[in-house]
């Protein structure tokens, strides 16, 4: 495309996706080549009003992550540069660390294997007994501890929209058709009928990343499964009884870290989430079912395969999802001390994830980036991907850019 004229083109870049990694994509190939036109275009009328809006606020710290994966690396780094970000652009934000405690005698070697993990991937952690355990909170029991120090919270929405401020965005640009062809560049046509040509796309599609994927003629060999994570929230008389962050130990077959207790910056505790399958890839509520959304889930082989192999925690979830009962039994686990009407429901804040799955059924576990002509589609980004979301577009707009 070097021997063309700039005139052909209305942008250099155009981003798919007003998320917070499609923000700091956009951002980094700025920062990268000034003068470069990008353009991001979101389907809604402002930015990050999906899994960026809708999680708990927690900037992770990189302990769980397998040592060497983009997800470690890129958190680890994250982390430090997020919590950087906020301070400079007055965005709330703190850094109370977090516990991860495990409640069964089968989860110590687990914990073990966490702290392990943490200092391959260079994150303080430091192992607790009970009693002090108790030191940072009190109301909460298990049989042993990590506690580290780095995990922080920040408003993640802010940051995008803060991020949204430093780039061109258009609302209301919902892609439905990409031209594209190499050695020339791409055409994307919105639901409004808008036209738009570029040298090149970066997909950030989030829940709609296969389809976009798919638009461009590229098969991206996994599928989005959507999964919703509901919230309760604490009664204001008993939020004295989480003082920070406490966590579970996650199961090592799934990449969902468990029910978690998050005390927020401005003084309410959430208690969440679990994961259940989503009827819709926007299905914040069980009342909202999509058949085309559901249809094209079913017709992937890997859902089959993925819920023949954990129908039983599947089941688990769907039944916490429907009881808040069973919901608070699942939380007196960490902390004994709370009842069933201790809870209030948030739906508000239950959020979906865009979970990529494998034609063999499992979950992808790491960021998944696929490299196409004059494109570069985000399959998978979910959690930690806000908190490495700075890094991330960094390394979007160096393989991008490298081809341009």
């Amino acid at each position: 495309m070097s021997h063309m004229t700039r005139a052909r083109y209305d942008r250099d870049v155009l981003v798919v996706g007003g998320g917070i990694v499609g923000l700091a994509t956009a951002h980094a190939l700025r920062a990268a080549r000034p003068g470069l036109a990008v353009t991001v275009l979101e389907k809604e009328a402002a930015p990050a009003l999906h899994q960026t809006g809708r999680n708990s606020g927690v900037i992770h710290s990189g302990i769980y992550y397998r040592p060497g994966s983009l997800k470690a690396r890129l958190a680890v780094r994250g982390a430090q540069e997020m919590l950087k970000f906020c301070a400079e652009h007055g965005i709330p934000h703190d850094q109370p660390g977090k516990l991860v405690v495990a409640t069964e005698p089968e989860e110590v070697p687990r914990l073990r294997e966490l702290a392990a993990r943490a200092n391959a991937n260079g994150v303080p952690a430091t192992p607790l007994t009970p009693a002090q355990m108790q030191r940072h909170e009190p109301w909460v029991r298990g049989l042993a501890a990590l506690h580290v120090p780095t995990t922080g919270r920040c408003d993640f929405a802010a940051v995008a929209r803060h991020l949204a401020t430093l780039t061109d965005i258009r609302y209301g640009a919902r892609v439905v058709a990409v031209d594209r062809r190499p050695g020339v560049g791409v055409a994307v046509r919105t639901a409004a009928g808008e036209v738009l040509r570029a040298r090149a796309l970066v997909n950030c599609a989030g829940l709609h990343s296969d389809t976009v994927a798919r638009l461009a003629g590229d098969e991206p060999g996994v599928r989005i499964i959507p999964f919703r994570g509901e919230y309760y929230g604490l009664v204001p008389s008993r939020r004295h009884l989480v003082r920070g962050l406490v966590y579970p130990v996650p199961d090592p077959a799934l990449p969902f870290l468990g029910v978690h207790l998050t005390a927020g910056m401005d003084g309410s505790v959430h208690l969440g989430p679990n994961a259940v399958p989503a009827l819709a890839r926007e299905g914040y509520g069980w009342g909202t079912l999509r058949p085309r959304d559901l249809a094209a889930g079913l017709s992937w082989p890997g859902a089959w395969r993925l819920a023949a192999r954990h129908w039983r925690t599947g089941a688990q979830e769907i039944r916490r999802s429907l009881s808040r009962r069973t919901f608070a039994a699942t939380v007196r686990r960490l902390l004994p001390d709370i009842a069933e009407q201790d809870l209030v429901p948030l739906p508000g804040a239950a959020g979906v994830r865009a979970q990529a799955v494998l034609p063999d059924g499992s979950l992808a576990d790491d960021f998944v980036l696929l490299d196409a002509p004059h494109t570069v589609h985000v399959l998978n980004a979910p959690s930690p991907a806000a908190t490495a979301s700075l890094p991330i577009g960094r390394l979007i707009a160096r393989r991008l850019l490298a081809g341009l």
